[in-house]
């Protein structure tokens, strides 16, 4: 097999067993072998092992003594340690970017995002575009790690973020039918716009706060289905892997 190829085939592995995990298919407990993946992805055994040890790497997998790997469960706690992770360094990333200042291109690129998120409500309470918004809210988080300047900075946003269940997204349902969801987006569009001006305005304590109360949206989701609405469960695919 070519390098190319077999990186190829490693990437959809990854992609495809990641995919699989989050949706509840391997669920938590699952023992994973490199023979039988291989022959479900159709592929050989080499990028199967390369995407497990990639897969426990993010946390999704733990590694088993006698050999192979086991899909992780997770508690209550573990996600709100991820959450909790992320917010401290894109509240350090947003300290950093008030208190050394932000290329004017750069401010001008997050306030496009901001006015285009802005768009995404209607005049109705409930109205959202819900699928442009998670777009958009995704390239925030990415745009927000990248004002500080620094790529050391950015680059750890970036592994914090792809920690299990720490995204700014993951617990957001599908779909835009879920009301309780849809208004609470119109508090964290608010923070967006709170926290582009602090750094605007080099109050680096502030924009901190903000980003760490910000990521706390997500651990704020998952109490409302986990305690308020156990219906959502099936709504939200990553909840599979999760123990109330």
């Amino acid at each position: 097999m070519k390098q190319g190829e077999a990186a190829t085939h490693g990437r959809r592995a990854v992609i495809e067993l990641r995919e699989r995990i989050l949706s509840g298919e391997l669920q938590g407990g699952t023992r994973l072998f490199e023979v039988p993946l291989a022959e479900l992805l159709d592929i050989s055994r080499t990028p199967v092992r390369e995407a497990l040890s990639r897969l426990a790497e993010e946390g999704l997998l733990d590694r088993l003594p006698s050999g192979g790997f086991i899909v992780r469960r997770f508690g209550f706690t573990d996600v709100a340690d991820s959450i909790e992770v992320r917010g401290v360094m894109e509240g350090m990333a947003a300290r950093v970017a008030a208190e050394r200042g932000v290329a004017p291109e750069l401010m001008a690129e997050i306030k496009e995002t901001v006015a285009r998120l802005d768009a995404c409500f209607g005049e109705d309470a409930d109205d959202l575009d819900f699928d442009t918004y998670a777009d958009l809210n995704e390239i925030f988080h990415k745009q927000m790690a990248g004002l500080c300047g620094s790529d050391v900075i950015r680059r750890e946003v970036e592994r914090a973020s792809a920690l299990p269940f720490a995204s700014p997204s993951a617990f957001l349902p599908n779909r835009s039918d879920i009301m309780a969801f849809r208004r609470s987006l119109r508090t964290a569009q608010e923070q967006h716009r709170a926290l582009v001006r602090a750094i605007e305005q080099r109050e680096g304590a502030r924009a901190e706060a903000i980003a760490r109360e910000h990521a706390r949206t997500a651990r704020n989701n998952l109490e409302y289905i986990l305690h308020e609405d156990p219906s959502l469960l099936d709504k939200v695919k990553v909840l599979a892997l999760v123990q109330a």
